[in-house]
């Protein structure tokens, strides 16, 4: 499928399993984080919209307007952080590289890099809207 020119109701119907959609009120700039900071691949990018993909993990941010009369848009706040107690985790990426990019572009690392007992080597950082990134990779 080609994630550039795909219909939308081809695109929604081809989805499966867990799907990951944040609302964001400035699309271009969470998905250029999303490339800058953890490498992820983006399509379809506009104003409105756009798909990402981490291997074969696929995730969609739509701006606000987007949403229209859906109810969810109603009960998110209107300021940062938007994304408070929601973590999303990037397996298979390194933590370590994904900090010093995210610190040297200004973005906030709430959780520096660590080893945690559950067997990750991972960190934690945050979007402008708050949502929370944890790269993380298998601790040797």
């Amino acid at each position: 499928m080609d994630l550039e020119t795909v219909p939308a109701e081809v695109f929604g119907r081809s989805l499966s399993g867990i799907g990951v959609n944040l609302l964001s009120q400035d699309v271009r700039a969470l998905a250029a984080m999303m490339v800058e900071v953890f490498g992820l691949s983006v399509h379809r990018l506009s104003d409105d919209f756009a798909i990402l993909r981490h291997g074969d993990m696929m995730m969609q941010i739509h701006a606000d307007g987007t949403y229209g009369a859906h109810p969810l848009l109603g009960v998110v706040p209107e300021s940062p952080p938007r994304g408070g107690g929601l973590q999303l985790y990037l397996f298979d990426m390194d933590p370590d590289a994904a900090v010093a990019r995210a610190e040297a572009a200004g973005y906030m690392v709430l959780e520096p890099v660590a080893d945690k007992p559950h067997g990750l080597r991972e960190a934690t950082i945050l979007s402008p809207e708050g949502y929370a990134f944890s790269p993380a990779i298998s601790s040797a």
